[in-house]
């Protein structure tokens, strides 16, 4: 940093002094080492420690040095990532040794077989009661390059191809700011740089610059691209380098081939020597000496995949000794040492069949594709969201086509794109309907929304969707009370506003069909139990627009009553931390509809909680003592005894308390259950306290 600060002082007082031609090379020495430094740190590490402006201060003057005196240009220099002429075709490369495809493991025997294969196939060199050394890394779902250095400098760069001879991509590589266009030398253990190395990786588009990428496209009026991988393969072979230059590509490194000089002897020492020369690598690594732990460490992965901002596919599990790996071997295409565990399949291609349209609570209309049933993720899918009319108009989706459907986590099905290769001429475009399929109101589109609404009040169907909402897990948790029997109670006339659940009597509920003493009394229980849960649940159930679980929150810290709050003005509502203008005026406008009020008062009437719970008040109100948990940053991992992760992050955020999928600077709590996964690891290396399942109870306690 004191070079950098150094050089930014020398620019101040002297502008950009390149009129001798010694100082100048000795300038842009200094300014391509710093800036290197400076990339690294941003792109690399996320980690900046000087500001944009200051950045563009040292790049511009390394540009500027190097257009006064052309001489000084080198290839490896930062300022040569953007692009080139464009090129008539890709050159084939062949690659000094094959970059193998790997074995697949679809489960925990799978992954017990292949240990085992291992065991049997180092006979000899591997005692009995001689731990095997594994190593375990994420797996990109990206595009494999090579990337050969000579020297230090990047030489060439090849994509995988058909694992014997690639693309030449070099012009396009240079282009991506995590690929160093040069080698650091390597401190610490580990040999010097050698005089020739492949660096093997892959190159992806992290989800986040994904949809702020496929976001600039349909805003230009192109074709967003289905999925990360897609876009960044479409980016990594564009003809014309300069295109690529502006996309938004990531490189991880996985490993080495070929190399003139010594290497490390392991995968894990590898890659840490890797990233001493500036290489990027993954975070999510670990070593194992146990099958078993390795089996629930990738079991651990297909639940926490989603808290990455990159997309991928399974976890790879290698042998880290390479004298092992060469012992192995290889059969066909595929080492033995190594295999992926691939994750259950995310997407699959299946049949529109119909696009229906729902009513939602707020009086949404909803898309809906009705599909020939596919096995998606483990589940068996039938139908998928569609999100609004402009998301089927911008993809061109008709009715009859070949789709492609996404299962992510516990997201539900949506459908990303048709294939329009597979159309036969049968299929047909489809177009909102004029009238609410519920009720036979017009429906219409109201100004800056994405979807159109009936807004009429006595819209049955959105009542419907009312009562399921409020009886959900996530709002008053009433057992028992689903969307089939949120229709049954609504169609039969006992249930017409939400107050009417809690006037219910067992003599009503036996009358209807499926109805004995026991269900009956199980649900009238639930009904009962549910006056007296938090504030904010009662908040989330009465479905506001815009006002989630979290929103509820932060308005039940502000707002001691739910009377309270429906006496806040738009204002008011604007200066809570968290509240914009949109979500207040939603607040302000269902508080100012006399049936709404009425509402309010007749659950009050009934007996249903409408204060704030001490547990739900902000810190500054608990007698004066601020809450351990209120305001703190939690990261939770492994499977806990006592509860369910759902119910842990909801004891959290009750007590103010936060909770996110990965471990950072701001974290202040990692609960580690059974079976943590590298979040541990992370947690340890940035200090983080960590609490098991008996320390995060005593905790939850205290506040």
């Amino acid at each position: 940093m004191e070079r950098t600060r150094a050089l930014l002082r020398q620019l101040d007082q002297n502008g950009a002094p390149y009129a001798d031609a010694e100082e100048a090379a000795a300038l842009a020495r200094q300014l391509r080492e710093v800036v290197r430094f400076h990339d690294r740190k941003y792109y690399v590490e996320d980690a900046p420690v000087i500001t944009d402006p200051e950045y563009d201060r040292l790049f511009h003057a390394l540009r500027a040095l190097e257009e006064a005196h052309p001489e000084l240009e080198t290839p490896e220099s930062p300022t040569q990532r953007v692009g080139g002429e464009p090129l008539d075709a890709f050159e084939k490369v062949a690659h000094p040794e094959p970059l193998l495809s790997l074995s697949n493991a679809f489960d925990g025997q799978d992954l017990r077989d292949w240990y085992t294969r291992c065991r049997q196939g180092l006979a000899g060199r591997l005692a009995d009661d001689e731990p095997l050394r594994m190593s375990t890394e994420v797996k990109l779902d990206g595009l494999a390059v090579a990337l050969t250095y000579e020297e230090g400098r990047l030489a060439v760069a090849a994509t995988r191809g058909d694992g014997q001879v690639g693309e030449n991509i070099t012009r396009n590589a240079r282009t991506i700011r995590t690929v160093p266009l040069r080698l650091a030398a390597p401190t610490g253990e580990g040999p010097p740089l050698p005089e020739r190395l492949e660096v093997r990786g892959e190159v992806f588009m992290r989800r986040s610059q994904f949809d702020a990428f496929n976001e600039r496209l349909t805003a230009r009026g192109d074709a967003p691209f289905a999925n990360p991988r897609n876009a960044a393969a479409g980016s990594l072979r564009q003809l014309d380098p300069t295109i690529t230059a502006e996309r938004p590509l990531s490189f991880l490194a996985y490993g080495i081939g070929p190399a003139t000089g010594a290497v490390p002897s392991t995968q894990s020492a590898t890659l840490d020597w890797l990233s001493r020369m500036g290489v990027p690598v993954s975070a999510r690594r670990e070593r194992f000496v146990d099958i078993d732990a390795v089996v629930a460490f990738c079991e651990n992965w297909v639940d926490d995949r989603d808290t990455l901002d990159m997309e991928i596919d399974g976890i790879v599990v290698k042998v880290n000794r390479f004298a092992y790996q060469e012992a192995l071997g290889a059969i066909a295409k595929a080492p033995r040492w190594a295999i992926a565990y691939k994750f259950p399949a995310r997407e699959a291609t299946t049949t529109l069949r119909d696009i229906e349209v729902n009513v939602g609570r707020t009086g949404a209309i909803k898309p809906e594709a009705v599909l020939a049933p596919v096995h998606i993720g483990g589940v068996t899918v039938s139908q998928a969201t569609l999100h609004n009319a402009d998301y089927i108009a911008d993809r061109d989706i008709r009715i009859g086509d070949t789709v492609i459907v996404k299962r992510a986590g516990d997201v539900i099905p949506q459908v990303v794109r048709p294939i329009p290769e597979a159309r036969t001429g049968s299929e047909s475009p489809w177009s909102m309907p004029a009238r609410c399929p519920s009720c036979g109101s017009d429906i219409v589109r109201l100004p800056d929304e994405a979807d159109y609404f009936c807004l009429a009040s006595d819209c049955p169907a959105q009542f419907i969707r009312l009562l399921e909402h409020f009886a959900g897990r996530s709002a008053m948790d009433i057992e028992g009370l689903g969307s089939k029997l949120a229709v049954l109670l609504a169609e039969e006339g006992l249930v017409t506003r939400l107050s009417d659940l809690y006037d219910l009597s067992k003599d009503e509920l036996l009358a209807l069909e499926g109805f004995a003493e026991k269900k009956a009394q199980n649900l009238l229980d639930g009904i009962e139990a549910s006056k007296q849960q938090p504030l904010h649940r009662l908040l989330t159930g009465l479905g506001i627009r815009h006002v989630g679980r979290d929103v509820a929150l932060r308005l039940v810290h502000a707002f001691p009553s739910l009377e309270a709050l429906g006496e806040a003005s738009h204002e008011m509502l604007t200066t809570i931390d968290g509240i914009g203008p949109v979500t207040a005026e939603s607040v302000a406008d269902w508080f100012a509809v006399a049936e709404n009020r009425e509402l309010v008062e007749d659950l009050k009437a009934l007996g249903v909680n409408t204060k704030r719970q001490p547990a739900e008040a902000p810190p500054e109100a608990q007698g004066g003592t601020a809450s351990p948990i209120a305001g703190a940053t939690f990261v939770l991992t492994g499977a806990l005894e006592n509860r369910t992760r759902k119910e842990a992050k909801e004891a959290i955020e009750q007590r103010g308390g936060n909770v996110t999928g990965s471990v950072s600077g701001n974290t202040d709590y990692l609960v580690r259950g059974a079976n943590p996964g590298s979040k541990l690891q992370q947690a340890q290396e940035r200090d983080v306290t960590v609490l098991d399942e008996e320390a995060f109870t005593r905790l939850l306690d205290q506040a």
